[in-house]
């Protein structure tokens, strides 16, 4: 089932309704799923190699949390961070300021910045472990065969 995007997310407590959330695609829904959002968010950081693995660290330890309190959700939405610290990381890697289009709309040439680049590898690793927990994956199938 598709991340629905037509929910009142500013009103909803995805810990109280954990039956609304959809795990979506990807990073589908990370900056509007609260508490979540604000729990994580505030921890996610990859500008250096040493913020990232501080960031991917703090973040995966969220992660294992939510696991020990077996809140699925909040297993799902530290992985999305992880998987966003990753792409925007390595979006940063190869266009100078994250900006792939220039004002034209035209795509920048792309670029190697090996900082970034390391900050992403970081990342990538904490979200492989996160995304292949083999508690995650049963949970998840679990969520998404009840609830959609």
């Amino acid at each position: 089932m598709p991340f629905n995007y037509d929910l009142d997310f500013d009103s909803i407590d995805f810990r109280e309704q954990p039956e609304l959330y959809r795990v979506g695609r990807g990073e589908q829904g990370v900056l509007l799923v609260e508490p979540y959002k604000s729990e994580i968010l505030q921890h996610w950081r990859f500008k250096t190699p040493d913020i990232a693995r501080e960031s991917s660290e703090k973040i995966y330890e969220m992660f294992l949390d939510y696991k020990e309190k077996n809140d699925f959700v909040g297993m799902d939405m530290a992985r999305k961070f992880l998987q966003m610290g990753y792409t925007r990381a390595r979006r940063y890697t190869n266009y100078k300021g994250g900006r792939k289009y220039d004002e034209d709309g035209k795509v920048k040439e792309r670029q190697n910045d090996p900082v970034k680049a390391e900050s992403a590898s970081i990342f990538m690793e904490k979200w492989k472990n996160a995304r292949t927990d083999k508690e995650y994956l049963g949970m998840k199938k679990e969520h998404q065969n009840r609830y959609g």
